[in-house]
This record gives structure tokens, sequence and C-alpha cells, in this order.
């Protein structure tokens, strides 16, 4: 059974250990056992191989919050990309009732509270200033309908080329010509040549995108 989960789980994944109750990192197998570290480091614990299985995406984050609170608690947070505050837009009302609540609540040391705040004031940015988190302006973006023509400034090209041929193909070829008629032409003498009778047609132009 290791070698079935060893096959089964790749070093890194985050599994879910039913016996403890806990996600870890899968590290590989110790003898019968399959070894797990924590998230965010630690000590490593023994778990049953045929009962760990892939954490699921809520238990991966709840595992990740858990480890970040405990850096955090140790006064060793490392938690990178974390995104900046929201700031207020000067002369909105809304925006400075839950600023002054996110600095109340900072105050008193309440996180859930401050958190709550920011989240709302985020969201009032996007609904009523389209303005992102980051105090950039929303862009919006709107189709526009275009045509592809062909483009009467540039000639199209023709060109043939031999894959007749038991082993490889021949490989001979006509050569670009601005007109079909000279590519049927060296096919016809290629095959008179040679007794090859398959090739391969190619047709180039160039397009442009117009709009609607």
């Amino acid at each position: 059974m290791v070698e079935h989960i060893a096959q089964r789980i790749e070093t890194g994944t985050l599994v879910y250990d039913p016996r403890t109750g806990k996600v870890g990192e899968y590290c590989g197998t110790a003898g019968p056992y399959a070894m797990l570290r924590p998230v965010g480091g630690g000590r490593e614990w023994e778990a049953a191989p045929d009962s760990i299985r892939s954490a699921t995406a809520e238990e991966r984050l709840s595992a990740a919050v858990r480890a970040a609170n405990a850096r955090s608690v140790e006064g060793r947070c490392t938690v990178t990309n974390v995104p900046l505050p929201p700031v207020p837009v000067p002369g909105c009302q809304a925006c400075t009732e839950l600023a002054l609540l996110r600095e109340e609540a900072r105050a008193r040391d309440d996180g859930t509270t401050e958190t709550d705040a920011n989240v709302l004031l985020r969201r009032h940015h996007r609904r009523d200033h389209d303005v992102e988190p980051d105090g950039e302006v929303r862009r919006i973006f709107r189709y526009v309908p275009y045509s592809i023509v062909q483009d009467p400034s540039a000639e199209p090209e023709y060109e043939a080329c031999c894959v007749s041929g038991d082993d490889a193909d021949c490989g001979a070829a006509s050569g670009p010509y601005k007109d079909p008629a000279p590519v049927e032409e060296w096919q016809r003498l290629h095959t008179q040549q040679t007794r090859h009778t398959r090739y391969r047609r190619c047709f180039a132009d160039y397009a442009v995108l117009e709009r609607g």
C-alpha cells in the first residue's frame, strides 16, 4: 500500500490525515508509513498510507490560515503578497465611515472587525466608485466587431511540394508563384519525369481586420 500511495501522490502535495484531522505536506514514505509535514513547517508525523487523501481547496485554505496565524502569534509572520488596505475616496461619507470603523477595530486589536471593514470598503470601491482596491480605476472593455478580409495590396502565393515516395517524401517543390497555373504546370512536368503523383499544395495570402 505504501508503494501505491507513493505512485499516486507527488511529493509536496497537501493531503488530509483523518486520524489527526490535519492537513500536511506529503514528504514521501518511511517504512510502512507516509510522512507528512505541517503546513508552514514543523516536525513531521507518521500517517497510515491507505487513509490519507488529497486535501480539498477548503482544507488547504484553512490550513494556510492557521499556519499564518501561528506565525503571527509567534512574532515571525512571513506571509507575502498581502494586499494593502483599501484607501478611502476623499469626500465619500461611506468610505469615511468604513475607514473609521477599521481604525477603531485596529485600536482595540479586533482583527475580525478590521478585516470585515476592509472587505466592505473594497466592495464599496468596486460598486460605487469603479475603483479597484489598489486604487486603480477599473478598465471596461467593450466588444467591437471586426471583419477579416484579404489584403488587396498584397498578392497571394501558390506552391506545391511532392510528397510521393515509399520510404520518404520526394521533397521537390515548385517554389512560390503569384498564380496557380505555373504551379500546376510544374506538377505535370514533375510527374512526367518521376511518375510521382501525390503533392501537397499550399496557398498563402495576407489578411487584415477591418472594423465593422
